[in-house]
């Protein structure tokens, strides 16, 4: 009997803990449909739990304020795509000897830039930008973005270090040239003189690690 009702016990919290995950994912995901439907300003606290088909309640219990829950998205957002530039990048280049590879090929440096660049674009990236614009004369939200920020960009650069450059330099340099490419992007966008950039960068790192 005892262990039977132990059996009960550990098995409840652990649905409760499955049931605030799956609400804080529906939350998370309306968010990120919201951003991509009505960019920032129209993603309101009342749009989102509409869209995830929760009380406004049910928001407030994982989210206190709108800022918290819309930074969580967009980085929540940005891990999913990092993780999948992982995977695809392991196809690639074997784990354990990606910078060894790409030290002499350009092909698969390249490839990296290219899947850095793609996950760094389109309407979610323009509504990071606007969060980011937002946040400049909003105290309350640049509290709530910067760190999130920092963990994004901190696992951009070990991307940039495991395939494509382990130089400092390089690796701001890469960064900076993807996430003007995302700007670029949204105003002008030239799919083919962007991937000519892409390719001239890769093959000037290619040149410098030979050097």
């Amino acid at each position: 009997m005892y262990a039977s009702g132990m059996k009960v016990a550990t098995r409840r919290p652990r649905k409760q803990a499955e049931r605030s995950a799956t609400t804080r994912r529906a939350l998370l995901d309306a968010t990120i449909a919201c951003l991509a439907d009505l960019g920032y300003a129209g993603t309101t606290s009342v749009a989102v739990a509409e869209r995830a088909g929760l009380s406004r309640g049910a928001q407030l219990h994982h989210f206190g304020t709108r800022d918290q829950l819309v930074v969580a998205a967009v980085e929540h957002l940005a891990q999913e795509r990092m993780r999948r530039v992982r995977t695809e990048m392991s196809r690639i280049a074997p784990q354990g000897a990606q910078l060894q590879k790409l030290t002499t090929v350009t092909q698969e440096r390249e490839a990296a830039l290219g899947l850095l660049a793609e996950a760094l674009s389109g309407p979610l990236y323009a509504a990071s930008l606007e969060l980011w614009v937002a946040a400049r004369s909003d105290p309350g939200l640049r509290k709530e973005l910067v760190p999130a920020e920092e963990r994004v960009n901190a696992e951009l650069a070990e991307i940039c270090r495991t395939y494509i450059s382990d130089d400092p330099i390089e690796v701001r340099l890469t960064l900076d040239l993807v996430l003007g490419r995302g700007v670029a992007r949204l105003l002008t966008p030239h799919p083919d003189r962007q991937a000519e950039l892409l390719t001239a960068w890769a093959r000037l790192l290619n040149g410098s690690t030979r050097g």
